[in-house]
């Protein structure tokens, strides 16, 4: 609906002269006007409220008005840093020292004699735990050549494997170069200026590429069983993307992970041709747990939804739109995942009968409640039709959300292989987050799927324990890590 133009004084005047129908109409038209001002502007105000802690919204937008956080969680009532059997990492004196100094009395301190030919009474110790300046090795590989004096052939001895070209760098800083730039997320020139200044050897641009797209080409096989482990053998996969600039265009990083295993892939799109091309959730075996984006529901598998992200849709209707029911809904939630975790810390693997029906209950009450304080918008009949369904309250999507996807959402509570939230897909996704603020955008599409490649390696690496430069001299080697319990194809 357009805003109706606000009349002027003699309009005012033309309608009281033409009676009380004219100023009728005038009004009906003024009380409309106001009707859809109210309405833009709270959905204005609603755009302004919203923040990290409300919505889906990121913490980099909230600026200056960034909230205070607030767990979920109860206090413990523990004093904060390393709990009792916490093994800690504090700095402790070895048998055996590397190098030893002696620092000699010569003379003593009140008369001044000389106490050279004095034998020492004791020895206070102190360690000092340090590195020393490192320079570059260089080993120069020489391979004989013989001439045979029984059949006057030449023979050349081998050099070892890896060594091809008559000057080279090794797999040691090739391994920390890829470390620095792909792990550490050092754009190329501070990569090359870290090696100029720790070894005192300066790195291209070039050299550092290489040694990606070395290591990039050895996992790339192991990335690719662990798509399919995750696709065929996983329970349960978190799926999360994220935006990112690719030769300054708008691209999509999407993330498939469990607690253990990685997987990423960049794309064009964010929606449902992404997901078809990069193979994963049209054949998924497991349930799926993302944030209710509506891609997902076009697959017919089992989801389970963030309930982090209900919860801040939740506590933004509660500083918007306040009704009883939304804040018995979020603490029912919250009573659910804290039942769940009582129940796992005492070793069970479900819920009680009585414990579910009781949950179930409450929610279908309250979800039933909310819907009858929020009914269906219905279109003014004087408006003229549009395709597409009248917009609802932020309320009402919620409630719809809960009733249509309520196995999705309090899957949970039911398999406690389901987890609470997508937070394992988020954290996986949080590096490329980190990479755009430090580095910018990919300037290649090969650079990109370099990335997806190298840092699905490092994440599963470490999640299962491995350090991130033994795994990448190991990649360089041709033995990249797998997880035992992933399987190589063929």
């Amino acid at each position: 609906m357009e805003l109706y133009q606000l009349p002027n004084d003699e309009e005012v005047r033309r309608a009281y002269q033409q009676g009380e129908e004219a100023v009728v109409e005038l009004v009906r038209k003024l009380t409309d006007n106001f009707k859809l001002v109210a309405a833009r502007m709270q959905v204005l105000e609603d755009r302004l409220a919203k923040n990290s802690s409300n919505s889906g919204k990121p913490p980099s937008s909230d600026g200056l008005n960034k909230p205070s956080p607030k767990s979920l969680r109860k206090r413990h009532g523990r004093k904060s840093g390393g709990q009792p059997g916490h093994a800690g990492y504090t700095l402790k004196a070895v048998e055996h020292p590397d190098r030893e100094e002696v620092h000699r009395v010569s003379r003593c301190h009140h008369c001044q004699r000389s106490l050279e030919d004095v034998e020492a009474s004791g020895m206070e110790k102190r360690q000092v735990f340090d590195v020393p300046r490192v320079h570059i090795e260089v080993t120069e590989h020489q391979a004989e050549i013989k001439c045979c004096p029984q059949c006057g052939e030449i023979s050349k001895a081998d050099f070892p494997k890896g060594v091809t070209q008559p000057v080279q760098y090794g797999p040691e800083i090739k391994a920390q170069a890829v470390y620095f730039n792909q792990y550490q997320i050092l754009p190329l020139e501070r990569t090359g200026e870290v090696f100029e200044a720790l070894y005192g050897q300066v790195l291209s641009e070039g050299t550092i590429l290489e040694a990606c797209q070395e290591v990039a080409k050895q996992v790339e096989p192991g990335n690719g069983a662990i798509k399919k482990h995750l696709t065929e053998k996983e329970e349960t996969v978190n799926f999360d993307e994220t935006g990112a600039r690719v030769e300054g265009k708008l691209h999509w990083l999407h993330s498939a992970s469990t607690a253990l295993l990685t997987y990423y892939a960049m794309h064009t799109r964010r929606g449902q041709p992404a997901m078809d091309a990069i193979g994963i959730l049209p054949d998924l075996k497991g349930r799926a747990i993302h944030d209710g984006w509506k891609s997902y529901f076009k697959y017919p598998i089992l989801h389970g939804l963030c309930n982090a992200h209900h919860l801040r849709r939740l506590k933004f209707l509660e500083e918007r739109y306040p009704q009883a029911w939304v804040t018995e809904l979020a603490d029912l939630l919250v009573e659910m995942k804290e039942a769940v975790g009582t129940a796992r810390q005492a070793s069970l693997t479900c819920l009680t009968p009585e414990q579910l029906i009781a949950f179930d209950n409450r929610y279908d009450h309250l979800v039933e409640q909310g819907l009858q304080a929020n009914a269906p918008p219905q279109r003014p009949e004087d408006q003229p039709k549009k395709r597409g369904r009248i917009k609802q309250s932020p309320a009402k999507n919620l409630l719809d959300e809960f009733q249509g996807h309520k196995e999705s959402v309090l899957a949970f509570m039911y398999d406690f292989k389901v987890p609470f939230d997508n937070n394992q897909a988020e954290r996986d996704i949080r590096m490329m987050k980190v990479k755009q603020k430090i580095s910018g955008c990919f300037r290649s599409k090969e650079g990109a799927d370099l990335f997806c490649q190298i840092r699905g390696y490092i994440s599963t690496s470490r999640k299962n324990g491995q350090q991130v430069l033994d795994v990448l001299r190991l990649a360089l080697a041709g033995t990249p890590y797998l997880p035992s319990f992933v399987s190589l194809p063929g």
